[in-house]
């Protein structure tokens, strides 16, 4: 059986790296030791890097600088075929982008509220709903 996909927006990253116990940090952990197949964009990833350099987050640089290192190389990149105006926030559609193009099972979120419910074979879930959901196919 495959390895669960996804795509994490990038509050998932915040909050994993500003919150070492919560869940969040337990599904970037499950990336990088590749229990999930991580998918990212070009877009994706320079989201994630100037959002994690913001100063207000007080991220170690070279922890970041590590971290970073450690999601590229986790992690696959995808070039999404189509621009797409699904999110509530047009910002968002990046992530919608990656997890059309990577055909990932979850794009996970702190913000459901600004996507579609599912779009094609992918659910929105947060990061609670996500190990629920695959804690079967990981426990193995």
């Amino acid at each position: 059986m495959p390895r669960p996909s996804a795509v994490l927006e990038t509050n998932i990253l915040v909050s994993a790296h500003l919150r070492a116990e919560g869940l969040e940090r337990i599904v970037l952990d499950l990336a990088l030791s590749r229990r999930i197949q991580l998918f990212y964009s070009a877009a994706v990833f320079k989201e994630y890097e100037e959002v994690l350099k913001r100063p207000r987050f007080h991220i170690d640089p070279a922890k970041l600088a590590e971290s970073l290192r450690l999601i590229r190389a986790a992690g696959k990149r995808v070039v999404p075929r189509r621009q797409l105006s699904a999110a509530l926030d047009p910002d968002d559609n990046i992530f919608i982008e990656c997890a059309e193009a990577a055909g990932a099972r979850y794009l996970v979120t702190g913000n459901k509220r600004h996507f579609p419910d599912v779009w094609g074979p992918t659910r929105i879930v947060n990061a609670r709903e996500l190990l629920s959901a695959i804690f079967d196919e990981i426990k193995k």
